[in-house]
């Protein structure tokens, strides 16, 4: 099934979710959104679809990285003392060296980082939680743990962690609601799917 379809039950998901609750319009449209986000969340792995639609070019990263590194360089040479100096200098072209290896296929672990990182800077668990997903994904293979029960548990906790955080009852049944319809949707014995999934690795690799 294609990203758009997933979007779609997603979305619907919390649209049902947000009826039960008698939710008001602005809580709706969260609910919406987060079932469209929460139900393509799976396809993040190697290989999914999604992936190279939320992540910067690589060229961009690699491009700041090297200004970074330059600006190390120059600014070390200008401002500090000798053992300082050599440090900042070594620090930078460590930098530069880094950057030349930076391939779009690394975007999604650098965004997860970057997410972790913001989570720990702002003190939100749920984002700390949703950049290890995003790390963990990006050496996961397609349709492996982020289609597998595993997977599920720990978008649960992103998602319990998320409603705590917004004190709106519902987003724990919309995000793993539109997270589980994605792998229903992805099950082998639909006739429109020549894979399947496996959601009980890592205990068993049979796919359905």
């Amino acid at each position: 099934m294609n990203g758009t379809a997933h979007a779609v039950i997603g979305s619907a998901t919390g649209f049902i979710v947000a009826h039960t609750y008698h939710a008001p319009p602005a809580e709706t449209l969260l609910f919406v959104g987060l079932g469209g986000v929460s139900g393509l969340m799976p396809d993040l792995d190697i290989d999914g679809k999604l992936r190279g639609k939320i992540t910067l070019p690589h060229e961009v990263i690699r491009l700041s990285a090297l200004i970074i590194g330059l600006m190390m360089i120059v600014y070390s040479f200008v401002e500090k003392a000798v053992l300082e100096r050599w440090l900042g200098v070594g620090i930078g072209v460590l930098i530069i060296v880094v950057a030349s290896f930076i391939k779009q296929k690394h975007m999604l672990t650098i965004t997860g980082i970057a997410v972790m990182t913001g989570g720990f800077s702002i003190d939100e668990r749920w984002l700390i939680l949703l950049g290890i997903y995003l790390i963990i994904a990006s050496f996961s293979s397609h349709r492996s743990y982020t289609h597998s029960i595993i997977g599920v548990v720990f978008f649960g906790v992103i998602a319990s962690n998320l409603e705590a955080s917004l004190g709106i009852r519902g987003v724990f049944y919309t995000c793993c609601g539109a997270y589980i319809s994605h792998l229903i949707a992805d099950l082998k014995i639909l006739p429109f799917n020549k894979r399947g999934i496996k959601p009980f690795l890592p205990l068993s690799h049979k796919e359905i």
